[in-house]
Parts: structure tokens; sequence; C-alpha cells
């Protein structure tokens, strides 16, 4: 690869390394610069620029970038489209992350150009929550480097392990004069982190707290995990709780752990049953011990005294005054929560008699084919805005997409969108704004514009464009700007909050003229069949 300054005459095709403003032209760094965008460049006066240019045995840093992410992907987990050299994998449902530390280095250390972060080993994750994040640096890396980077993946660096449902059996046990509130506590406390794992409250057996009393319970319990929660601390081997599993001809695995707090924890074993003495911390919500071993025992991961004794590192809980509570616990990146609006409410006015949308595509109605498009990529919800009593509600039936009728779809484009704003999941993080009569739109374009969205870094509107550079649809507007759009009025759309706005603005640029291939006129369609 090529880097540095050209005159900008010679900078056509090349990347654009340095963002460029001058007057009202901005050009953000690692675009790919156009005939026009030289002429643009030309006329602000701009005699040279800063540019990348590939060399035959280098690959672009998108492509890149989903290479290696592509072979770290594992059973639940996504990865995302990639943006300027990152590419995200996210969990698809609850569980435990396992890292391979080994692999993980070894990939980092194979170029500087080639970058793998990743959350903990063990860390608890939720469903979208961001696992890992694969970042190649300079706009290309050479094929070998790349070559070499995915040959370190051929044991897997990430294994996601989904917690499974099940029933738990908990005993209780009070001392004389012990106050009923905080059994209650208790029972509260443990309910709350089980709900949280996938699992569920089976039995709950209040006890006095002796070893016969205990060991009868235990006896009788038939769940594959068992928890105790004792009245008084667990301060010895012989103590009643681990004496009771012994009555039962169970044995004690470990007692005691380097996690504080949760230093007085043990694991024990009934036959093939589980069983868990759990500190007396776990009255309270704050995290400790004990939910390490909750999380890895969901999990279906194996927890021995070993394991047990290798948590000291990292366990010292209580004097982390930023570690987050098990309640309140939250992703520190999860995806973020995108619905698509297609604006499907218009009359084809121009179209002479037909209705465009119902137009045949591939053996479907366009709109049939669009909202496909929609559904398929990884949008979390999909709306088309329809006018009422339409007939093309009958092609995309059935389709996936929630119907919204726009009362006063006469009104132009901006009654769509306020119709699709409302319809919307209030905590929604961004809505992509999608033309109806766009048939060369993918699943994979709207992945793109997807990937581009992070408030973060400042991109908080994403704008499709021809491959030239010229804008088009469909539009991506973060929530910041839900509240303007939901105040537009006519046919303009949103037009206005585009030009004010533009720092917010990122372009991805999609092939030929998709961006605004959109079909008004028996003449369009007629031209875009003919040159498929």
């Amino acid at each position: 690869m090529q880097f540095g300054e050209v005159e900008t005459a010679e900078a056509a095709g090349a990347i654009l390394a340095h963002s460029v403003s001058v007057g009202t032209l901005r050009l953000r760094k690692g675009r790919r610069l156009s005939p026009s965008d030289i002429e643009a460049l030309a006329t602000a006066g701009v005699g040279r620029v800063v540019v990348a240019r590939l060399g035959d045995a280098d690959m672009g840093e998108d492509r890149a970038a989903e290479n290696v992410a592509a072979r770290m992907a594992g059973p639940n987990m996504r990865v995302a489209s990639p943006f300027t050299g990152r590419v995200n994998l996210y969990a698809e449902t609850a569980g435990l992350l396992r890292v391979d530390r080994a692999v993980v280095d070894a990939l980092n250390g194979v170029d500087e150009a080639i970058t793998l972060a990743t959350l903990p080993d063990y860390a608890r994750v939720e469903a979208r929550t961001m696992l890992a994040t694969v970042k190649v640096i300079p706009y290309a890396v050479p094929d070998d480097v790349v070559a070499a980077a995915e040959a370190c993946l051929g044991q897997p660096a990430l294994a996601l392990h989904p917690f499974r449902a099940r029933r738990i059996d908990l005993f209780l046990t009070a001392t004389p004069g012990m106050k009923p509130s905080l059994l209650d506590k208790g029972e509260a406390a443990v309910r709350r982190r089980l709900d949280r794992l996938g699992m569920t409250t089976g039995e709950v057996h209040h006890l006095p707290h002796e070893v016969q009393a205990l060991a009868h319970a235990l006896g009788q319990s038939e769940t594959e995990l068992a928890l105790i929660l004792g009245g008084s601390a667990t301060s010895d081997r012989a103590d009643v709780a681990p004496a009771a599993v012994i009555a039962t001809g169970g044995r004690i695995e470990r007692f005691g752990m380097p996690v504080d707090p949760g230093n007085l924890l043990f694991l024990a074993q009934i036959g093939a049953r589980r069983v868990v003495g759990l500190p007396g911390c776990a009255r309270s919500p704050a995290l400790n011990g004990a939910d390490w071993i909750l999380e890895r025992l969901a999990a279906d991961l194996p927890v021995t005294g070993g394991d047990i004794a290798g948590m000291g590192v990292g366990g010292l809980l209580k004097e982390i005054p930023t570690r987050p509570q098990p309640r309140d616990r939250k992703a520190s990146s999860r995806k973020p929560w995108v619905e698509v609006l297609i604006l499907a409410a218009g009359t084809s006015s121009r179209m002479r008699g037909r209705d465009k949308l119902l137009e045949q595509v591939g053996g479907e109605a366009l709109l049939s084919r669009v909202v496909g498009q929609a559904v398929a990529s990884s949008a979390d919800r999909v709306h088309v805005m329809l006018p009422p009593a339409s007939p093309r509600q009958a092609s995309v039936a059935n389709r996936g997409a929630q119907i919204v009728k726009v009362a006063d779809p006469g009104e132009g484009m901006a009654a769509s969108i306020r119709a699709g704003l409302a319809a919307r999941r209030t905590d929604a993080d961004a809505v992509i704004v999608m033309l109806a009569d766009m048939p060369d739109i993918t699943s994979a374009h709207i992945d793109r514009l997807i990937a581009a969205f992070s408030p973060a870094d400042g991109r908080e509107i994403v704008r499709a464009t021809d491959e030239d550079g010229t804008p088009g649809h469909p539009i991506l507007f973060g929530a910041r700007f839900f509240e303007s759009l939901a105040r537009l009025e006519g046919d303009r759309g949103a037009r206005d909050l585009l030009r004010e706005a533009k720092e917010y603005l990122v372009e991805v640029a999609l092939d030929a003229q998709t961006a605004t291939t959109d079909l008004d006129t028996p003449e369009a369609w007629q031209s875009w069949r003919e040159g498929r």
C-alpha cells in the first residue's frame, strides 16, 4: 500500500487518509475519491491531499477485518458488517463467554495492523452484548498478513455457552431468634440471581439450622442443583451445612474460596447432584463469589475445587467501588436496536394508472421484495407504512413486517415518517428510513448502514450514496433526531435536518447507482429492466 501526499489531480480512486473541510466542502477520511470529488477539491482550492492507494497484493481494511471475524464466529454469535476496518461480534443469547487468551495473543502478535479485543474470560453477557471487535489499523493489509492471522484461528478464540433453564431447590435454615425478614431477604436475593441466569426456584425449604433436618430435606430433593443458605455462616467442614451433605452420602469438594466477598462458600456433590453452600453475602444483591460459581453451573461449565482455587486473581471484589451490582449490571457495549421504516404510502401518481410497488421483480411484487430484504437484514424490526385499505397489503402479509396505516398519506413523506416513529419501540437506538421503490437495495446494504452507526464516535446519521458519492437512500437516524423527524411536514423529507446536522453525518457508498435508483415512471421501469 502506498501512503502519502499527492497532487489532487492524481488522487482519483485513492482513499482519502485525512478529512478535508474547506468552506462548504466536507470529505471524511476513508472515502474513496471519485472524479466528482477531485473536481470539488480543485474548485475549493485544495491542491494536494493525503491518500492511501492499495497494491495488487493488498486487501482493503473492511474485507480483511471481515475475513478474520468470520473465522472467529462460533455458535450463538453474530458477526456485524464491516465499517472503517472494524467488525464487531455480538451475543445472540445470554450466557458465559470463554476466551482462549493464547489464541487472542497469537493473533495480535501476527502484525500490528490487525487487532482483536475481547471481553474478559468468563464474562457474563446478555443477548446483543458486544463480545469482541476486530480492527484493522491501516487502510489495507498485505494478503499474506491476513492469511497468517486467519491461520491463528484454527482453534476457536471465543466460545459462548448459553445459560440452560432448570429448576433449583433452595434450602433456608434459621437459628433460634432469627428474624423472618432476614430469611425473606435471602430468598428474594437468590431468586433474582437465578432469574438472571434463566433458572427458576423449585421447592423452597425453611428448616431449623440443624444437621438432621437439613440432611433429611436434602435427601428428598431431586433437582440437579441445590442451594443452601444457612442461618449461621459456615466456618468449618464439620459445621452444620457441610455435615448435612456428608450425612446424606455426599462429599465436600471445596470449602472456602479466594474471592471476597464470598470466602465462606462451599461446593459439594450428592450423587450426580451439585450442592452449593452459599455465603452470607448472598443475601445482598452485590456481586460476590457465589455469582461466579452459579454463572458457570448455569452455562453447564465444569466447576472444580481447582477452578475455585484459581479465582484469586481478580477475586478482591469489595475494593472495586465501580463494579456493577448483579441487579443492574449492563453490557459495556451492545448491539444497537434498529428499526426500518419502509415508506410505501405514496400514490404512484407518475405511473399512469399502474402501481409501481406491485410491479413484478424476480417473480414477486417490488414491495414484497423490498420488505423481504429489510426483514433479512440485522435490523430488529421492520415497519411498512401503507395507505388505508391498500391492495398493497396482500403483497407483504406474513413477511415478518409490521403494517402501519398512514391516515393522511396525501401529505407526503413526512406523514409516513411520523407514523413509523410512533410505531417504533420507545427505547430504539435508531431508525432507517427506506423508500419502497428502490429495487437494488439488499439486506447487506442495510447491514452496512447499521455497522456504520456509532453515537460514541459522532456517527449518528448514516446516509447511503452511490459509488461516486451522490447522496441517496436509505438513511439511518439515531435517537437524537427522533424529535426532529416527528416534526417534519410535507414531502421534503429530512433534507433540512440533514443539512443542519452535518457534523453527525457519515456516508456509506453502495455499488454503482444503487442508492439513487428509484422507479417512479413506466420509462424508469423499462430502462431498469433492460439494464439488468
